[in-house]
């Protein structure tokens, strides 16, 4: 099955020159994500925010990549259950990725991947082997090592931002995400803000900030 998604084409109303693939986070949905398009100042680029592919138990609106239990331990390796769902959600969304140019006219490399919370643990998950712009990950995590073949590590920019009052992903875990991805030779750019698990307006500017040191900007792209 592929994935559902929401697509906001240019505000320019010229083909787009870039993508930016947001994912929501556990419990949320596409629509979410989406709504940070008009805080996003990028004539030029596509947003696409794809609904993850498994209904939330607690929220009839709701989407997850897998669930979180509540006795769910970030950095620990998940139970069989978690792993086969995240397997899944993995496939499904590198497939989706994989057939946008196709789809859109943008190649990968003009492509940037982004995900909130649950989210942003998916954009490292599949988006640290794909040949992409730049990730941004806000208040996300890292997956633990899993048993299945390790696809090569492309390299491109990380974004990563937290709330220092975050009681939902543990500081520790961006602090763990950072270390990891600094060892692996990936050029990351690492924020601390005073906030909770949420996307200010802060955290808006600093993607767009980001974005534009890629190259993409209101007054030029790649």
């Amino acid at each position: 099955m592929s994935l559902t998604a929401i697509s906001i084409p240019p505000s320019s109303g010229r083909s787009p020159q870039t993508l930016l693939v947001m994912l929501h986070g556990w419990g949320a949905n596409a629509q979410d994500v989406a709504a940070l398009s008009p805080f996003l100042h990028l004539p030029d680029t596509q947003l696409l925010c794809p609904n993850a592919p498994f209904l939330h138990d607690y929220s009839a609106q709701g989407r997850a990549w897998y669930d979180l239990p509540a006795t769910y331990q970030f950095g620990q390796p998940p139970d069989p259950a978690i792993q086969a769902q995240l397997h899944q959600s993995r496939t499904q969304l590198r497939d989706w990725l994989h057939k946008l140019p196709t789809q859109t006219g943008v190649p990968l490399t003009h492509t940037i991947l982004a995900g909130f919370s649950q989210g942003g643990a998916m954009t490292l998950d599949v988006g640290l082997s794909l040949p992409l712009a730049g990730l941004m990950v806000l208040s996300g995590y890292l997956h633990p090592p899993s048993d299945e073949p390790t696809l090569e590590l492309t390299q491109r920019p990380v974004l990563l931002v937290h709330g220092l009052q975050d009681s939902v992903v543990p500081l520790a875990a961006a602090h763990a995400c950072r270390a990891t991805l600094t060892q692996l030779g990936l050029p990351v750019s690492y924020h601390e803000l005073t906030m909770r698990h949420e996307i200010t307006p802060q955290v808006l500017d600093i993607m767009q900030n980001f974005t534009e040191k890629l190259g993409y900007s209101s007054e030029n792209t790649l």
